[in-house]
């Protein structure tokens, strides 16, 4: 039994033993904000209020309502679900401890802080605090009507709520509230990266790990959210486009109405589409969590002095096929439709004319002159790769080298670990491949539960465990992955003349230019079509 006193009241945790070495004490479940229901429900998060007495923080706290592809059985589920997890090596050390705080990815459709993915045992064992939590998602979270009602980006400011939780209460746990790392993958590495922009995070955190995902990842953005929240009021039987009726019609909606939707605003959208994320935010006198041109943000918004460390898996393609439906629809699609090419941040913001010409392109740099078909899967894999992750990711990353320390990274770790793709249910494409999927980085910074078995701490596959979490624990401390010579490589900041960056497969490889006939070719057909996402002559 062990006491810690928060802003709010007392908490009870427990001190558990690590089956990796040590022991740890852990308070999970413990309210951040109110939960937000009723006419709470689409708003800002509000102060949590203080409670009497001890209160117990020794099971994970309810996730929020979703539909979730990779848990079928979960449960647990409700829209009170803003609640944080800390684990600390530490209660009382003599220096405090720096601490890292996890931002789930999911979509932003399905997620958790919970450890059946995301448990500390890994990276406790390099003496960080971690901290986890759980945010709104899909249309609770992120429902936009461009009202004072239902602004968006409430997830978004969840997250903002958790972070400023955090900072003000951590040291009650041994960690340093000047030593903040935020961490996330996919949607989480979004979250991240729109954190570094935003107005309401800034000075929560110090340091920041946007991994396979970035604010300029098409899917990051809402494409026309009023209009998506539109199409789900029709899709639920309700025809108006009066913003106030939809409100009140949404706040009257049972949760299981507002997850697992299909929402194609626009014939033309590719199949793997995010429904909701972040919006461009009107001003009703709120606090915003973001607002203008995604690209003029990265360029003049970027919190100074943030060090930065990002990067992506060498197959992130695994996750656009999951998300897409039966490969053979993908196919049947990109042998018919010319604009399945087109860049999505050109179909998003560039004339039909301009995506038809810049699909061409594209199309006779993947496939020159031959007919897309099963024999050439991996080149549509690899374009999906770039159009989803890959080419946002790298664009952000140049831009961040302007102004701030950036580390950049290309996944390649292998070992049966590397459980993600059969997980997305397209373990098909990974036969006679060693195939890096999106998400497989996950593994072997947490013990992932849900669908990896114990590891042996005598095995080469622990070996590449804690190289990995010895380079993200080393940049939470140090602002740099590799301060000494302990594990064998130096790892350079990026900067746009050298472009160095580190190979992290079963050994530790730096590099320059990652991918860089394949990038600096997306970059060229942006430069001509959508001239502000490339790095050229800016």
């Amino acid at each position: 039994m062990v006491q810690v006193r928060v802003s709010e009241g007392v908490l009870e945790g427990e001190q558990v033993q690590n089956e990796y070495g040590g022991s740890f004490y852990r308070f999970r479940g413990i309210p951040y904000a109110q939960p937000p229901l009723g006419d709470l429900r689409f708003k800002a998060p509000q102060p949590i209020k203080p409670w009497q007495g001890v209160r117990q923080a020794k099971q994970f706290g309810s996730v929020c309502y979703q539909y979730n592809p990779t848990n079928l059985g979960l449960s647990n589920m409700s829209e009170d679900c803003l609640y944080v997890n800390v684990y600390t090596p530490d209660i009382k050390p003599q220096t405090p401890i720096p601490v890292m705080v996890w931002i789930h990815g999911g979509g932003f459709m399905w997620g958790s802080g919970n450890d059946d993915l995301y448990g500390p045992e890994f990276l406790i064992r390099h003496n960080v605090v971690l901290v986890s939590f759980n945010y709104r998602l899909e249309a609770l979270g992120f429902l936009c009507l461009d009202t004072a009602d239902a602004p968006g980006n409430a997830g978004m400011k969840d997250q903002v709520a958790a972070l400023r939780w955090i900072k003000k209460n951590i040291a009650n746990f041994g960690g340093n509230p000047d030593n903040i790392t935020i961490f996330g993958e996919s949607a989480g590495g979004g979250s991240v990266s729109y954190h570094l922009i935003s107005p309401m995070s800034k000075g929560l955190f110090n340091r920041a790990i946007p991994q396979s995902g970035s604010t300029a990842c098409f899917w990051a953005t809402a494409f026309e959210p009023k209009e998506k929240a539109i199409l789900l009021a029709k899709q639920l039987g309700f025809h108006s486009e009066d913003s106030k009726e939809l409100y009140e019609f949404f706040k009257k909606q049972p949760c299981e109405n507002l997850v697992k939707l299909n929402l194609q605003v626009t014939t033309s959208q590719k199949s793997y589409e995010i429904h909701f994320s972040i919006a461009n935010e009107k001003d009703f006198g709120q606090e915003r969590f973001f607002y203008g041109d995604i690209v003029d943000a990265i360029k003049n918004n970027l919190q100074e002095g943030v060090d930065i460390m990002t990067g992506y898996t060498k197959d992130e393609y695994t996750i656009a096929v999951s998300i897409g439906g039966p490969l053979e629809d993908m196919l049947a699609k990109a042998q018919r439709y010319r604009e399945f090419f087109a860049p999505k941040l050109l179909q998003n913001y560039g004339t039909i004319t301009e995506q038809l010409e810049a699909a061409r392109k594209l199309q006779k740099f993947y496939f020159k002159n031959e007919k897309v078909s099963e024999d050439n899967i991996d080149n549509l894999l690899n374009y999906m790769s770039v159009d989803m992750f890959v080419y946002g990711v790298m664009f952000a990353a140049k831009l961040y080298s302007r102004k701030n320390k950036v580390y950049v990274y290309k996944f390649n770790c292998f070992s049966e670990r590397n459980a993600l793709a059969n997980a997305f249910c397209v373990g098909h494409l990974t036969e006679d491949r060693s195939v890096v999927s999106h998400a497989d980085d996950l593994a072997y910074l947490f013990p992932v539960k849900l669908f990896t078995q114990k590891v042996s701490k005598t095995s080469d596959t622990f070996k590449l465990i804690d190289r990995v979490t010895k380079l993200w624990t080393n940049f939470a401390k140090y602002g740099n992955p590799t301060p000494d010579d302990s594990l064998g490589a130096k790892w350079l900041p990026y900067t746009l003349a050298a472009q160095d960056y580190m190979d992290i497969g079963n050994k530790l490889v730096p590099g320059n230019s990652p991918d860089k006939e394949e990038l600096d070719f997306w970059e060229s057909v942006l430069h001509q079509h959508l001239p502000k996402f490339s790095t050229l002559n800016q």
